[in-house]
């Protein structure tokens, strides 16, 4: 079982993922400060607020942060942008690379037969 989970562990694929989540963890606390600093007060500016995360409004005791909510909003929005630009990027890049035609076994075993022929000749 150890083995089995070497060889998973050491696979291309599960690294990359690894990667991708570190990097995505980085990338994310840049669109945080990116929202929380430039887009929010452009915002403000606008609702005459300097800081949406304090918007809210209570209804009995409760209060809602909707605030808070637009900002998450807007991270996953340019986070999804982003995303969605990487695999465009990616599949561009998939397209342009020739691919070989497959042969099949038929074929080459037909070769084989043909040049075997050939040599008896």
């Amino acid at each position: 079982m150890l083995k089995e989970f070497k060889a998973f562990i050491a696979r291309g694929n599960v690294i990359d993922l690894a990667v991708g989540v570190i990097i995505g963890g980085a990338f994310t606390g840049i669109v945080t400060s990116l929202t929380n600093n430039l887009i929010n007060p452009l915002i403000g500016i606008f609702l005459g607020k300097m800081d949406l995360s304090n918007l809210a409004f209570k209804v009995g005791s409760a209060t809602f942060k909707y605030g808070a909510f637009i900002n998450s909003l807007i991270n996953f929005i340019i986070v999804a942008f982003v995303v969605f630009l990487l695999i465009k990027m990616i599949n561009k890049v998939i397209k342009r690379q020739p691919t070989k035609p497959a042969i099949d076994n038929k074929e080459v075993l037909l070769s084989e037969i043909r040049d075997l022929l050939k040599e008896r000749e």
